[in-house]
């Protein structure tokens, strides 16, 4: 069984084909289309391109925003208007003639890490997605945890201090940039997390505490997500997440914060992702599968 799977972002339009197993047999990317008539003409193309080499069973599509596949809406907003508000799921399956299956992009990747990653062995799991902002999913019994308002894993809205500011404006690579920014007295536009982080690792005091208390907020995040959904694993996503020692570092935050609580006696336990860019593409397989 051979699936074609799509990665639609902001920038550009991942796809790959993939077998049953996860094994991904070959992968590319192309620009985002700017319409949606252009959309439709180049995952058609695409899917083209493979005539004769590959059978499909089915096309598994990740998309950013409010996906709902029951209706085969994509509410919310995003950085591709297009998408939106429009039946794309039915579009999709006229215009490919396969079964189509679709879902948001960070259910996606909390799916391809359940199934083939970090949270491989567990049935229950936390995924938070680290960028300019902080979202995430929920993944219970091996099955993505939507909500009444498919806000299920929103990670980024909680409320992290007294300050009322939430997790995406406190344990973001943003929140790093902006930080150090501030703390130089340069534009905002003027940094951003990878220089941050690099400033940190050579020892810049400015830098390494806006890291420090990113990670103190991640930390108290995964601690609250512990304590109110209880899962085996919390995996952490996103660029970021790759950098060596990141995970542990949060994990050491979180046993200080165990210290402190002495009620408390469930260690959350906080894992990198394993599959990168490609978890999303191995995520819509899964949930198409």
């Amino acid at each position: 069984m051979k699936i074609l799977a799509f990665d639609i972002g902001g920038s550009s339009l991942k796809y790959a084909v993939i077998d049953e197993a996860g094994t991904i047999l070959t992968k590319d990317k192309k620009p985002t289309p700017e319409t949606r008539d252009g959309f439709f003409a180049l995952v058609g193309e695409i899917a083209a391109s493979f005539a004769g080499q590959y059978v499909f069973s089915g096309a598994a599509f990740s998309f950013p925003g409010a996906v709902d596949d029951a209706t085969g809406v994509i509410g919310g907003a995003s950085a591709i208007p297009y998408i939106h508000d429009f039946p794309m799921r039915q579009e999709l399956e006229a215009r490919l003639e396969l079964p189509i299956a679709m879902e948001n992009d960070a259910n996606c990747a909390a799916l391809g890490e359940s199934w083939l990653g970090a949270g491989k062995g567990h049935d229950d799991m936390a995924f938070l997605v680290i960028g300019s902002g902080v979202g995430g999913a929920v993944v219970k019994d091996k099955r993505i945890h939507h909500g009444r308002h498919l806000h299920g894993g929103e990670f980024g809205f909680m409320v992290v201090g007294a300050d009322h500011h939430i997790l995406s404006e406190t344990g973001s690579t943003r929140a790093v940039a902006e930080a150090v920014a501030d703390a130089k007295g340069v534009p905002h536009d003027e940094m951003d997390g990878e220089k941050a982080f690099a400033l940190a690792v050579g020892g810049d005091m400015d830098a390494q505490n806006a890291v420090d208390a990113m990670q103190e907020a991640l930390a108290r995040a995964a601690y609250n997500i512990q304590y109110s959904i209880d899962p085996e694993v919390i995996v952490l996503g996103g660029a970021v997440s790759e950098r060596p020692g990141f995970a542990e570092a949060i994990q050491q935050k979180i046993d200080q914060l165990l210290k402190d609580v002495e009620i408390a006696h469930v260690r959350p336990v906080v894992a990198a992702a394993q599959h990168g860019n490609d978890a999303n593409l191995l995520g819509a397989v899964r949930n198409l599968l």
